[in-house]
């Protein structure tokens, strides 16, 4: 092992280590009972040797962390770079049904700074086939119940809720600040309402909507598409819901992470990501 001195950072703090050391050797210095080594996002063996700049995370299964090193192990899988430029961003969804609230959940996971959430409704329990609430929220605002679920999925991000009815005359007012909009509506009516809005008063953000995602079968006729500049469309573009194909969670939930994925694509390389997508 090399006399020089390297630093590296240790669950989110500076170290400064000999060059050369193993991740083994450093995981007996610091944290001897841990039992997952991670190295730049990826899980490592103990014989791996470090250099200057490395991140590391040591966790130990089942340790009930401090709340000050939670975040640091939520994100251990991201490479480097990754969670700084989730936490940087907001992105507003528009809807919290099926969609919407599986694109929340996927997006705190990931660690975005800020989600702006905008929903009128309340939890009904017709809404448990395919949508990410509980028995417990019935009869609870989706805004109020899935502030409630993101909060113990991931407490270090900011959720801003609104209980109002979207239209023409408030979507400048509460997404000006969003980098990105994902549409999460139902009815046709609303998405032609959010898209125009869109295009009118925001045309500067990147918009992720949704058409065609009803019943069961076939799961990679879902796609991603590309309708204009920074306007986006997830789904087969054909399946609307009708008696005996339903709105149902797998086929709900294979176009919902659709959405959070471009979402991500979006924030970290847009110009890969425009390229990559075909055009409707």
């Amino acid at each position: 092992m090399s006399s020089k001195k390297i630093k590296i950072r240790v669950n989110e703090l500076i170290q400064s280590v000999h060059d050369g050391i193993s991740l083994g050797a450093l995981r007996d210095q610091v944290k001897p009972s841990a039992d997952v080594l991670v190295v730049n996002g990826f899980h490592s063996e103990a014989k791996v040797n470090l250099k200057e700049g490395d991140q590391v995370v040591l966790i130990c299964k089942g340790e009930t962390t401090k709340a000050d090193e939670l975040e640091t192990l939520m994100v251990a899988r991201h490479t480097p770079g990754v969670h700084k430029r989730m936490k940087e961003s907001k992105v507003g969804i528009a809807g919290l049904g099926g969609l919407g609230s599986a694109v929340s959940i996927a997006l705190a996971r990931m660690g975005i700074g800020t989600l702006i959430l905008v929903d009128f409704d309340i939890v009904e329990p017709s809404n448990l086939n395919r949508q990410h609430y509980f028995i417990e929220h019935i009869g609870m605002a989706k805004t109020d119940a899935m502030a409630k679920i993101l909060a113990s999925v991931n407490p270090y991000i900011q959720v801003n809720t609104h209980r109002v009815i979207l239209s023409k005359k408030n979507i400048y007012q509460l997404f000006r600040e969003a980098d990105i909009i994902v549409e999460c509506f139902d009815r046709a009516e609303a998405k032609v309402m959010i898209i125009e809005a869109v295009s009118q008063f925001l045309p500067g953000t990147y918009f992720i909507g949704a058409s065609g995602l009803a019943g069961y079968g076939d799961s990679n006729s879902i796609q991603t598409w590309k309708m204009g500049d920074k306007m986006f469309l997830v789904g087969d573009l054909v399946k609307a819901a009708e008696p005996g194909r339903g709105l149902m969670a797998p086929r709900v939930g294979i176009a919902a992470h659709h959405q959070a994925n471009l979402v991500v694509s979006l924030l970290m390389d847009p110009e890969k990501t425009m390229t990559q997508i075909p055009n409707i």
